[in-house]
């Protein structure tokens, strides 16, 4: 099972972009208003599999900064979409520390303890980001292989203030005018934004070291060793905005 795309990872921040991508990877990092039709695009183009890739919210209470996640499921409202068993399984065997368990998504930021404690109650998943939820419909409707391998990076505990959670520009770059205005007009938040920025430090180094043990594809356990002792392209173009 291949495709000209090869294994596509969904992306939000150019920062996961680039840690992502590599051999028989292309990376889509998009936000959700325009992620639907950027994969349908890499869909078209041969996608082999899907993978929901990156940084998440914890909600667990026991998960901390630069611990994986990797989704035995995706939860999307009442509904749960499943991940691929036998790529979970493998990213698990990679990452043995990794925790298997659902993720949720959502359309929204969840900043606060009050309302990651909640959405942990009502769904059980052990992470919350804004991109698995789509990624995994997506997939699901193309019958493509979909797994989802995310690093947290704000706790449970964690507050996340006003400045960490304004938006993106559409190169998946934090809006560092807006972040500054902000902190301006409220500077009793600079102290959750110092610990946030700490706690992104040890997220990335995680997701970097995570990235190199996956290896080519992300894992994916349905290329065969022979396409790749023939040299399979490092990548295709980004799929970027």
């Amino acid at each position: 099972m291949s495709g000209q795309e090869g294994v596509v990872a969904v992306t939000c921040l150019k920062l996961e972009a680039g840690i992502a991508r590599g051999p028989g990877v292309s990376v889509i990092c998009n936000q959700s208003s325009g992620l639907r039709a950027a994969l349908g695009a890499a869909i078209a183009h041969g996608a082999s599999g899907i993978i929901s890739f990156g940084i998440a919210g914890g909600l667990a209470p026991h998960l901390v900064a630069g611990d994986w996640v990797v989704a035995s499921g995706v939860r999307n409202g009442k509904k749960v979409l499943a991940t691929d068993r036998v790529w979970a399984q493998r990213l698990l065997e990679t990452l043995p520390t990794a925790v298997h368990a659902h993720v949720v998504g959502t359309d929204v930021v969840i900043p606060g303890p009050v309302e990651k404690f909640q959405l942990h109650d009502e769904t059980g998943a052990a992470a919350v980001d804004m991109e698995s939820h789509i990624a995994a419909e997506i997939a699901a409707e193309h019958r493509i292989p979909f797994a989802a391998c995310r690093v947290i990076i704000d706790a449970a505990h964690r507050t996340l203030p006003l400045a960490a959670t304004l938006g993106l520009r559409p190169d998946g770059t934090p809006d560092l005018g807006a972040i500054l205005r902000s902190v301006r007009q409220t500077p009793r938040q600079l102290p959750d934004l110092v610990r946030v920025a700490l706690d992104a430090q040890i997220a990335r180094r995680a997701l970097r070291s995570g990235r190199k043990q996956l290896g080519v594809g992300l894992g994916f356990p349905y290329y065969s060793s022979f396409e790749f002792d023939l040299g399979l392209p490092e990548s295709s173009p980004s799929l970027i905005g």
